[in-house]
């Protein structure tokens, strides 16, 4: 017997009883929810990113059962259910696939013959997008090009979804070369920030919007360079993980301790390290 997701909205319709549910599942809210969604989606990431494929079956359940937890709240506050979220889904993907279901409908297929190519597709894809977001109900802020570029995300995602959004509507550097520019004007911004919070002339808050300017910086050069900001750090994250337990196995094979080594001593030991990799 295999159960089915029938099944599962039902279990969570039991865990939210309120009178025979799980006290924890019965006193959450959309907001309580949120951090252990974004969790279990980071957890999703790091499976795929391992290749472990056993242990992704298990996230996935795990992140679909975040969003089962959110439509449950949504039918008992009226606000939406389950089908219509599905419902809803399949609707809006539909619509902005016209390249696969050109008559708009699921039924409706495309000629293999006469495929259009990928500019049209991404073309298409921003226009039926800006289509959407103009048909939302006017909001009491005035409306941008940004609207839809949701404010949670992670703050590099966020910084280039608003450069790239900003860039089709020409708002843009015309090639790398001013990036590198600016990137060299923020170090010394930075710079300065830094030596008059030092001096007692300034203060962290300057530092800090002086180093979030940098940052996005190098958002927007990592655009340049078709290179994902993320990845690249993650790359590099990764490279510095493997490589300071390299010197740890060093030192200890070495029976040295590591905290009672000189900084010199211990950039000795990382060059090593590197020089090992190239090998």
């Amino acid at each position: 017997m295999s159960y089915s997701i029938e099944d599962l909205k039902y279990l969570m319709a039991r865990l939210r009883d309120p009178d025979t549910g799980c006290p924890w599942d019965t006193k959450q809210t959309f907001a309580s929810i949120v951090p252990h969604t974004i969790e279990e989606a980071y957890e999703v990431a790091d499976a795929i990113e391992q290749e472990d494929f056993p242990h992704l079956k298990d996230e996935l359940g795990d992140l679909l059962f975040q969003v089962i937890f959110y439509a449950r709240m949504g039918e008992e506050t009226g606000h939406f259910e389950f089908d219509g979220i599905v419902d809803h889904l399949v609707r809006k993907l539909v619509r902005r696939h016209p390249h696969v279901f050109p008559g708009g409908t699921l039924e409706s297929r495309i000629d293999p013959d006469n495929r259009p190519d990928e500019a049209w597709i991404k073309e298409s894809w921003e226009r039926i997008k800006a289509e959407e977001r103009a048909e939302k109900p006017v909001a009491e802020t005035p409306a941008s090009r940004l609207d839809g570029i949701a404010r949670t995300l992670p703050a590099m995602a966020r910084a280039e979804k608003l450069q790239r959004r900003a860039a089709r509507h020409g708002f843009d550097w015309p090639d790398i070369g001013p990036v590198f520019d600016k990137l060299h004007e923020e170090i010394d911004e930075l710079k300065e920030a830094w030596q008059m919070a030092e001096a007692g002339t300034g203060d962290l808050d300057a530092v800090e919007d002086e180093l979030g300017d940098l940052l996005f910086v190098c958002v927007n050069l990592a655009r340049f360079l078709k290179v994902n900001p993320e990845q690249a750090l993650k790359r590099t994250n990764h490279k510095f993980d493997a490589r300071f337990r390299a010197i740890e196995r060093v030192l200890e094979k070495e029976g040295r301790n590591l905290d009672e080594e000189t900084l010199e001593a211990l950039d000795a030991v990382w060059q090593s390290v590197k020089g090992v990799e190239k090998e």
